[in-house]
């Protein structure tokens, strides 16, 4: 069982005004713990990946927040932030290790697969995430049960994220269980981020 209180992962919305964003970012940062933040863009033209990473790497870096990108290897030497986070965990991950090094944060996302996290873990991986802990019509519709982390956090000794629909009441469920929470599309669409983001994490206080 993980024994202390769980940390906060940001994941940025997959559309980001960078008129707003940073701003608005910067703030919830500056009001909360952030352990990471994920930039997770939908878009994949190259020059708006690029202006993004350099907007958030300042924000995340002068207040010591390692910053990751979603599925870009290539973009992590380029716009010199800390780390991959894999949304298929089945990516030749013995092999980006080597190539990106010991100090690379690697992450991978792994559904609800204690076979594929087990994997990952073996083949370099820093953490592991499942997902999603709530309930969502996107995919195939399966969750990642509260028993999947007990036994995680049980047995394995690897950091493991919870993400994907989250609410308050999973968040008080999963506390004891997780080392992260990832958050994103929980709080941006609420007209306060931070104000939504407290009121989600409540039961960690």
């Amino acid at each position: 069982m993980t024994a202390q209180t769980p940390q906060l992962y940001l994941i940025t919305p997959p559309v980001i005004d960078l008129a707003t964003f940073p701003a608005q970012l910067a703030r919830v940062c500056d009001a909360q713990d952030i352990a990471c933040l994920r930039l997770a863009l939908a878009t994949q033209e190259e020059d708006a990946i690029l202006r993004a990473g350099d907007a958030l790497r300042e924000i995340a870096h002068c207040r010591d927040i390692p910053l990751v990108i979603s599925d870009h290897v290539l973009m992590v030497q380029r716009l010199g932030l800390d780390g991959v986070h894999l949304s298929d965990a089945r990516h030749p991950l013995r092999k980006l290790r080597t190539e990106m090094g010991a100090d690379a944060i690697i992450g991978a996302y792994c559904g609800t697969s204690s076979h594929d996290g087990m994997s990952a873990g073996e083949a370099g991986a820093d953490y592991v995430s499942f997902g999603p802990v709530g309930a969502s019509t996107l995919g195939t519709g399966d969750q990642a049960p509260a028993e999947l982390f007990a036994w995680w956090s049980e047995m394995i000794s690897l950091p493991v994220v919870a993400e994907g629909a989250l609410n308050r009441d999973l968040v008080e469920t999963l506390a004891p269980l997780t080392d992260f929470f990832a958050i994103g599309p929980e709080i941006w669409g609420a007209d306060d981020p931070l104000a939504a983001l407290t009121a989600l994490t409540a039961p960690l206080r």
